[in-house]
């Protein structure tokens, strides 16, 4: 059975993952990707277009699915070696999270909604995934059934 997570991460970072065909989460730690398993969902939410800016994007950018294998470190250069899996980044389009957050199970009635995306990855339900997917017009190729 597979798992659905929602990890978060500026604009320019998840299109640097969905060009190599990777995602990686809070700074780069093993700990969280050890609980993203190979067959489970993830979508990435951008609160900013680009790390450190006050530009808000608030947007889901990219959705896909982890590939066998384990997380494993990269060499960034100047010392820095994040940890990353490998995912099958669907063709999909970014989409404004505000439209759909009272459908949406994890932040439907919460005033607080975001508080969780501080964690940098989350689980989210089958439900949440589907909606953000359809959201998305995302090309799953029959991954998630609509």
């Amino acid at each position: 059975m597979s798992n659905n997570w929602i990890a978060v991460a500026s604009a320019e970072h998840v299109r640097i993952g969905r060009a190599g065909g990777f995602m990686q989460v809070c700074h780069g730690k093993a700990t969280p990707l050890r609980r993203v398993k190979p067959g489970d969902h993830v979508v990435y939410y951008s609160p900013t277009l680009e790390f450190g800016s006050k530009k808000k994007l608030q947007a889901f950018t990219a959705i896909g699915i982890v590939k066998a294998g384990e997380p494993y470190q990269f060499d960034m250069g100047n010392g820095f070696c994040p940890f990353r899996r490998d995912v099958s980044w669907f063709h999909a389009n970014e989409s404004p999270v505000q439209p759909i957050l009272d459908v949406l199970e994890f932040s439907a009635g919460n005033r607080n909604w975001g508080y969780q995306l501080r964690f940098g990855i989350f689980q989210i339900s089958d439900h949440d995934i589907k909606v953000i997917a359809a959201r998305m017009n995302a090309e799953l190729q029959g991954e998630i059934s609509l």
